[in-house]
């Protein structure tokens, strides 16, 4: 099952922690709304030597299936077969349907702009249907920077960039309300853009400028702002969440004003979709209590008859009835969708149904009369079965907020869950169409050196993964006894790597648990600290599997004492001299000894008994950021690497008793190993820093004296500091943790 509401998976985490986790990064600047052109998409090419020699590389997506919120779906409604979704912090994709396929469009998007890998907003041009239109951006607080908009004459094949003055909250609440981004159909070289804090923006040069427009409702720097925009026939419609009137309507030359007979009260608060009818001349509006995705626990559906001004409630299940567990059935209303080929025939899903389980209405007679499409639906989820989630059966969904009709084919209905996108052509059977949109914030990788798999992951809110392929979803879904949400520790023994230990947010079952099969299988520790279930932190085990040490770090931050296990996690105890909140480093060849740094203080502290005690070891180093990062290089003893952001790449080679600052490299975010190069007798170092201006994806073979950039241009997706590994069996493959594209992996083209 996914996170519960009240567990934080990683986008409660991202959120949360984003002040400290990302307010290094360089923010964009804030200035006027100009066009800036942006890097397209483009095959693989070699990069600028300014940021180090470059090497082709083949750069796919290890395959999951989704794992995100789908926050955003559009068919095109001119064209058959062209579909485009958004995410939350993914980024956006086209629907190929000659492949059945997604594409991605913004990897091209680099660190300096990691804000802009949420996508608020998307738009269609019905009349120009190569157009595409993105509203990006992914948090709204001081430290983000501000939105941009990217529009295409292509599809989004490339892409002309105008930074905006405001900032856009695509990872915020009131993510799958929309679409706020909108093509007047009376101009195509008008737009229109709804904020959160910023009021409504209109651009009359196809997003190259934009300008406050003349919108009566008063912004709120706390607030929704608008929620979404949409036409029906030539009047705009635009919905409203901070108070007063919740729909308005208007445009240049006749302003903004409150739609008269709207519904009222906390079922009809929040616009949360809207979709006209044209056959019908019929406006359809989904409400709720709150934005959503969570919180929301009332709702509704209402019809404006756009030619008599009259509103009909057509609201399928009233809120607030008694669930099946005898709960009250609470919930909110989201995805709206009408059917271009079948006058009065729309879809609606309900979100944060958790008692009841949310599901799809359908009703052929303008809301009338309706069909819960949940009741006899049967799901196909063996292309992604981490789906299931631990149980026998896959659920329905949970934040829905997205529903779409294919125009050319009134069977072909999808909507988006918090982790895929399911589809069906005929009203009975659904599969995810996911192919292609891989969201996974990624938290660790390891890469085993012998196995069927080469790559087991820890990732956010779906737990770990043994990848016993690349390219299909791993046949065991995610790692169960116990199910995980997020994962928060992930090791292998070196010496023993059928020997792997994991950590993580619990859906029950404990917060630890060991494998003796090389990540397989898995069994809970027989005992854990009682600090584990509400702070896991950091594991890690030493090359022998015979001793574990465990850090416990709350996901607010506050720190706890570590403590260790020698019986496989049945008893722990704690390590007073270990510092608290480190992460565990364990030497790859001596079961003896143990390593950690001290953010805090600049210090690497080592331990010679097992991780019984700890000591200092090299001082004044560089301090103050937890995000600085300690890693030992494979096969030798005390060989140590410890990146620190912007303040360089430091190396030790006497197990952390002093270290050199590598002069080939100004900035260091993560690092890892792989395979030594032929020749060479030492592993190949990878790591996400900068030898120039650009932060990229570098490999050296010689000890960090040279490197060589690995990725390119067009292949960037963002933040991408978290967790990077080679692979100990194939020289030159890499594998990338991002924060919402997925496992990014490369080979030497």
């Amino acid at each position: 099952m996914p996170t519960s509401p009240n567990q934080p998976g990683r986008r409660a985490v991202l959120t949360a922690g984003a002040l400290t986790g990302l307010t290094a990064l360089p923010a964009l600047s804030a200035g006027s709304a100009t066009a800036a052109p942006a890097p397209a998409p483009a095959p693989a090419h070699p990069s600028s030597t300014a940021d180090g020699a470059a090497q082709r590389h083949r750069w796919r997506t290890a395959v999951i299936g989704g794992t995100g919120f789908i926050t955003g779906v559009l068919f095109h409604p001119e064209v058959k077969g062209l579909a485009y979704a958004r995410t939350d912090i993914g980024g956006a994709y086209r629907w190929d349907s000659r492949t059945r396929a997604w594409t991605p469009l913004t990897d091209h998007l680099g660190w300096d702009d990691w804000n802009l890998l949420g996508v608020e907003a998307m738009a269609t041009d019905p009349h120009h249907p190569d157009r595409l239109y993105l509203a990006l951006g992914t948090y709204t607080q001081s430290w983000s920077g501000n939105g941009a908009v990217l529009r295409s004459d292509d599809r989004g094949a490339t892409w002309t960039r105008t930074d905006l003055p405001v900032r856009l909250g695509a990872n915020e609440d009131g993510r799958g309300t929309g679409e706020r981004l909108l093509v007047d159909p009376r101009d195509s070289d008008t737009l229109w853009l709804g904020t959160r804090h910023d009021g409504l923006w209109r651009s009359t040069d196809r997003g190259a400028t934009w300008a406050r427009a003349d919108f009566a409702p008063e912004p709120s720097p706390a607030g929704q702002g608008v929620t979404l925009l949409v036409a029906a026939g030539r009047t705009l419609y635009a919905g409203w969440a901070d108070g007063g009137p919740a729909l308005y309507r208007g445009g240049p030359g006749t302003g903004w004003e409150p739609v008269p007979g709207q519904p009222e009260g906390s079922s009809a608060r929040v616009p949360v979709r809207a979709a006209y009818d044209a056959a019908t001349r019929v406006l359809y509006v989904c409400y709720a209590d709150a934005p959503g995705p969570n919180g929301q626990s009332d709702g509704g559906v209402h019809a404006l008859n756009t030619a008599t001004g009259a509103w009909t409630d057509i609201t399928p299940v009233r809120p607030g009835t008694t669930a099946p567990d005898g709960s009250r059935d609470t919930f909110g209303y989201g995805g709206l969708a009408v059917d271009a080929r079948r006058p009065g025939t729309l879809v609606v899903t309900t979100n944060n149904r958790w008692a009841a389980v949310d599901t799809v209405f359908r009703s052929t007679d303008g809301g009338r009369t309706w069909t819960s499409l949940k009741d006899r639906a049967v799901l196909d989820v063996s292309a992604t079965p981490y789906l299931r989630w631990g149980e026998e059966r896959p659920k329905f969904g949970w934040w829905m907020q997205t529903a779409a009709i294919d125009p050319f084919d009134s069977h072909h209905i999808v909507y988006g869950t918090g982790a895929t996108l399911y589809g069906t052509r005929d009203l009975v059977h659904w599969a995810p169409e996911i192919r292609g949109l891989e969201e996974s914030a990624v938290r660790q990788l390891i890469s085993p050196p012998a196995g069927t798999a080469h790559l087991i992951s820890g990732l956010g809110d779906i737990g770990v993964m043994y990848h016993d392929s690349l390219t299909a979803s791993p046949s065991r879904g995610m790692a169960t006894d116990p199910v995980f949400g997020s994962a928060t520790g992930l090791a292998m023994a070196a010496g023993k790597p059928s020997y792997v230990v994991r950590a993580g947010w619990a859906s029950g079952g404990g917060n630890g648990a060991w494998s003796g099969d090389g990540g397989r299988t898995w069994r809970p520790f027989a005992g854990q600290p009682a600090i584990a279930s509400s702070a896991p932190g950091p594991i890690a085990t030493s090359a022998d599997g015979r001793v574990l040490l465990w850090s416990f770090v709350h996901w607010d931050g506050s720190t706890h004492a570590t403590h260790r296990s020698t019986d496989n996690g049945a008893t722990w105890t704690e390590v007073p001299t270990f510092p608290r909140g480190a992460t565990p480093v364990a030497d790859p060849v001596d079961p003896r000894c143990f390593y950690a740094y001290d953010t805090a203080t600049g210090t690497v502290l080592r331990s010679t008994d097992a991780g019984l005690t700890f000591a200092p070891a090299a001082t004044e180093l560089p301090s103050g950021d937890t995000q600085f990062r300690l890693a030992a290089a494979p096969g030798r003893t005390g060989h140590l690497w410890l990146s620190t952001k912007w303040n360089g790449l430091y190396r030790s080679t006497d197990g952390g008793g002093s270290f050199t600052k590598a002069g080939s490299c100004w900035a260091s975010y993560t690092l890892g190993f792989g395979k030594a190069a032929p020749g060479a007798d030492y592993p190949a170092v990878f790591q996400v820093g900068a030898t120039g201006p650009t932060t990229a994806v570098l490999r050296s073979d010689d000890e960090g004296a040279t490197w060589i950039r690995v990725n390119d241009d067009a292949h960037q997706w963002g933040w991408i500091g978290e967790t990077i590994t080679g692979d100990p069996r194939v020289h030159g493959r890499v594998y990338l943790g991002t924060n919402g594209r997925g496992i990014q992996y490369a080979d030497p083209a």
